[in-house]
């Protein structure tokens, strides 16, 4: 049997969203499940800033038609100028929340965007790529 080896140069920032998943993975270990949304996001940007990540939080970027503002929006996160992290509670992914993060990163010509849930049984992320 030959093994084939999977080529990986098809991950957007690999290194960097590896990073933000340990990071996640330690606060769900360190504080479970039945928190408030914002009391995670609380504990990863404690945990971000200890992993020595830039980062920015509730980082506004408005929503634009033909050059005026429609709309506002608020990533939870933007880490390293690259990457948008949204913080959700909850047990499974829904579509509204796929599209916002996809959103986010059109508006704001981004490439990777991660949709973290903190679930009663485990901490799940979703990867999402504007190519």
């Amino acid at each position: 049997m030959v093994k084939r080896q999977l080529n990986r140069d098809d991950l957007v920032y690999p290194e960097l969203s590896y990073k933000i998943v340990g990071v996640l993975f330690d606060v769900y270990n360190d504080l479970g499940y039945g928190l408030k949304e914002s009391y995670y996001q609380n504990a990863v940007s404690i945990k971000l800033k200890e992993v020595s990540l830039k980062f920015s939080e509730q980082v506004y970027y408005p929503f634009e038609y033909k050059g005026k503002k429609i709309g506002n929006n608020y990533f939870d996160f933007l880490i390293e100028d690259k990457i948008v992290l949204e913080i959700k509670r909850g047990d499974k992914f829904s579509k509204s929340h796929i599209d916002q993060v996809y959103n986010y990163l059109t508006l704001s010509n981004l490439k990777l965007g991660i949709l973290a849930y903190f679930s009663p049984k485990n901490i799940h992320f979703k990867r999402i790529i504007n190519l």
